[in-house]
């Protein structure tokens, strides 16, 4: 018996000072590691300002759909349409075709506006023509038959442009298909010309070589493309 009182004198007493201790060493122990997360790091800079919200973000991308001056906005928006007319039109004067419509970009239209440009087409001189035949027809209009003759003879200018802008159009197709067309499965190129490029090459050909645009590069016929 005086053994085991002996044994539990000589074990460690736990006090209440002691529990209290403790705890209060692992309530600081989670504080700092709480003000550890919540401290940037030395290498990441803070932003210095709060983030904006997103109606407010939304707020300043926000445009009126109605400008609050309708008169100096319309003015504006004349003068740009001006001001890309007038680059248009010096393009088609110098042959640039970054500013060019696009009806007149692209390889295939510049192949068909030189070789309507080098080659002499009836078309050309048919308005001067026409304006002729219609002058004749008003001093002969008290003679039926001279009348009835210069008009037959105004269709039969009519005839042979028509004629005329059909064998260019053969022509220029195979041209065309010679250019840019590629190999088949029977060797023979193909090419499929674009919508409305026969047209393009029609109007051209029937317009006075001088007020042709985009002008013409060469100021003689006979310069082909390549």
């Amino acid at each position: 018996m005086f053994s085991r009182k002996r044994d539990l004198a000589d074990s460690p007493a736990t006090s209440p000072a002691a529990g209290q201790s403790a705890s209060s060493a692992d309530v600081a122990a989670t504080s700092s590691a709480a003000d550890s997360t919540d401290t940037p790091s030395s290498g990441a800079p803070s932003k210095g300002r709060p983030t904006p919200k997103r109606s407010e973000s939304q707020a300043k991308n926000k445009r009126p759909l109605v400008p609050n001056d309708r008169k100096a906005a319309r003015k504006a928006s004349k003068e740009k349409v001006r001001a890309e007319r007038n680059r248009e039109y010096q393009a088609m004067q110098t042959g640039d075709e970054r500013f060019m419509p696009a009806r007149d970009k692209g390889p295939v239209r510049r192949y068909v506006r030189d070789y309507v440009d080098a080659r002499w087409n009836v078309g050309e001189f048919f308005l001067p023509v026409a304006f002729v035949f219609i002058f004749m027809n008003l001093i002969f209009l008290q003679n039926p038959t001279m009348a009835t003759l210069v008009l037959l003879a105004l269709y039969a200018v009519v005839f042979i442009t028509l004629i005329d802008v059909v064998v260019m159009w053969q022509r220029l197709k195979r041209r065309l298909r010679d250019k840019f067309g590629t190999l088949g499965t029977d060797g023979k190129k193909e090419y499929f010309v674009p919508r409305g490029t026969m047209m393009y090459a029609a109007m051209r050909a029937l317009q006075i070589r001088r007020s042709r645009l985009p002008k013409p590069m060469h100021k003689k016929h006979g310069h082909w493309p390549e």
